[in-house]
């Protein structure tokens, strides 16, 4: 009887061990997964905090090279002497990104440098073009005016035949001094770049050339599409034409 009685104490005793190691083995495993969790969260702090130490440009600005180097040492290496401190990967990533960076927004500046550049000579030489075009053809109206007291000058040397002049030394003198008055104000044109055009026999250039009639190839002597007559002299002004010669084209039969 004392010998059952012991087997089913030892048992007891057995069975209230297990209950405890049972109900204590979960707490443990909790624990140590709570321990595990914070461990992690420390590192992705530390983690975080290291890589904000690696940034170089804060906000708009960047950081010079001495304090970013400053912020890199004391972040991970901070009681290491200067001599022995080694610059850690991330450091060296974060210097590569920004050179990468800084080399795009460089050649972007460049770009628009020079084009900015080549604007602003285009609009110098456009300026200058105006400028002297102004002042050389600031007298393209006094010219126009001109012309027709020179196309009077013309008409009146027409209009005395030879025959005339040696017939009447006064007509023969007035004749003289009319030749030599439109001799003088053709020397003024040129000296100012105003020139005659006298297209006769040239080819019709619709430019230069104002064609008021056709005629025949075989009448005027001349080759089709070329100029038979001229009507009226033209006259250019530093090779702009400011009045067209008004000319008769030859045409082919």
């Amino acid at each position: 009887m004392k010998r059952v009685c012991a087997q089913a104490v030892r048992s007891f005793s057995k069975a209230r061990v297990a209950l405890n190691a049972s109900r204590t083995r979960p707490l443990l495993h909790q624990d140590q997964v709570t321990a595990t969790s914070a461990s992690f969260f420390c590192s992705a702090k530390q983690d975080e905090k290291k890589t904000a130490e690696f940034v170089i440009k804060n906000g708009k600005e960047r950081l010079s090279s001495a304090d970013f180097f400053k912020n890199v040492k004391e972040a991970v290496a901070k009681d290491v002497a200067e001599e022995e401190f080694v610059l850690p990967k991330e450091a060296v990533d974060a210097v590569a990104a920004e050179y990468d960076a800084l080399r795009e927004e460089n050649a972007d500046i460049m770009d628009k440098y020079r084009r900015a550049l080549a604007e602003a000579e285009n609009t110098r030489r456009i300026g200058q073009k105006r400028v002297e075009d102004t002042k050389i053809f600031a007298i393209q109206g006094f010219c126009k005016d001109l012309l027709e007291a020179a196309d009077n000058l013309d008409l009146a040397l027409q209009s005395v035949t030879e025959k005339q002049i040696a017939e009447n030394p006064q007509l023969g003198a007035l004749h003289k001094g009319v030749a030599m008055t439109k001799t003088e104000l053709l020397k003024t044109f040129a000296k100012h770049g105003l020139v005659p055009i006298n297209p006769q026999g040239e080819k019709f250039d619709p430019n230069k050339h104002d064609a008021l009639f056709q005629m025949p190839a075989e009448v005027a002597k001349v080759e089709p599409g070329h100029i038979a007559q001229v009507m009226k002299t033209g006259y250019a002004l530093h090779d702009r034409t400011i009045r067209a010669a008004h000319v008769g084209v030859a045409k082919e039969n």
